[in-house]
């Protein structure tokens, strides 16, 4: 039997890295280990291989799926649970297709994130009841949300704009070239109905997408 379960939280918020710690520890034999950013989490994720990662999706610079999709390239088998602020159910369907086991939002009860975390750990997946009704909601009417037709890399493009990144800086974060960006955008905006960048870079704040 391990000594410890490592648990590694990739927040940008101190405040919620520790409450996360907080509540983790009283999981027996858990060992929380931190990231700030999504890059500091991915070279985390390779050097220390933990039980479970508690990853964030708005994180500055590389997102939480590009960094799901990264860590699920490198090991199959890891476990990721989503904590995010978003509780538009698109998110959560991205994610679980990204390979998450699990997501639960920030406004959830604090003891439904040790469920959480311990269903994850035992090899479960794990959607809070009110995330979950929503995804099924959302298979059954698939224009619920005005991001249902966005791609889980045209989700991370969008919130890349919304912080006001340019294209080539798009290019850079995710490791695509540029022009897979500048097609990404365009069938971004043919999807949203949106003709200008600027508009589009509106529409990813009002939706809370950017950090």
């Amino acid at each position: 039997m391990k000594q410890t379960i490592t648990i590694l939280v990739v927040d940008d918020h101190p405040i919620v890295r520790a409450g996360c710690r907080q509540l983790i520890q009283k999981i027996p034999k858990a060992k929380v280990i931190e990231a700030e950013t999504g890059e500091e989490g991915y070279r985390l994720f390779q050097e220390t291989y933990p039980d479970l990662v508690l990853l964030d999706i708005t994180l500055p610079g590389i997102g939480g799926l590009e960094i799901l999709r990264r860590i699920r390239a490198n090991r199959e088998t890891a476990k990721v649970l989503i904590f995010s602020m978003h509780e538009d159910p698109v998110f959560a369907s991205r994610a679980m297709q990204a390979g998450a086991r699990g997501y639960i939002t920030k406004n959830n009860a604090a003891d439904h994130l040790v469920e959480a975390v311990e269903q994850v750990l035992d090899g479960n997946i794990y959607l809070s009841p009110d995330m979950a009704q929503q995804l099924a909601m959302l298979n059954i009417d698939a224009g619920t949300s005005a991001l249902s037709d966005l791609s889980r890399r045209e989700l991370e493009i969008l919130r890349l704009l919304g912080e006001g990144r340019s294209m080539s800086d798009i290019s850079d974060v995710i490791g695509i070239s540029y022009k897979t960006v500048a097609n990404n955008l365009t069938q971004i905006k043919s999807k949203l109905d949106i003709s200008k960048t600027a508009e589009l870079m509106r529409f990813a704040i009002s939706h809370g997408l950017s950090s």
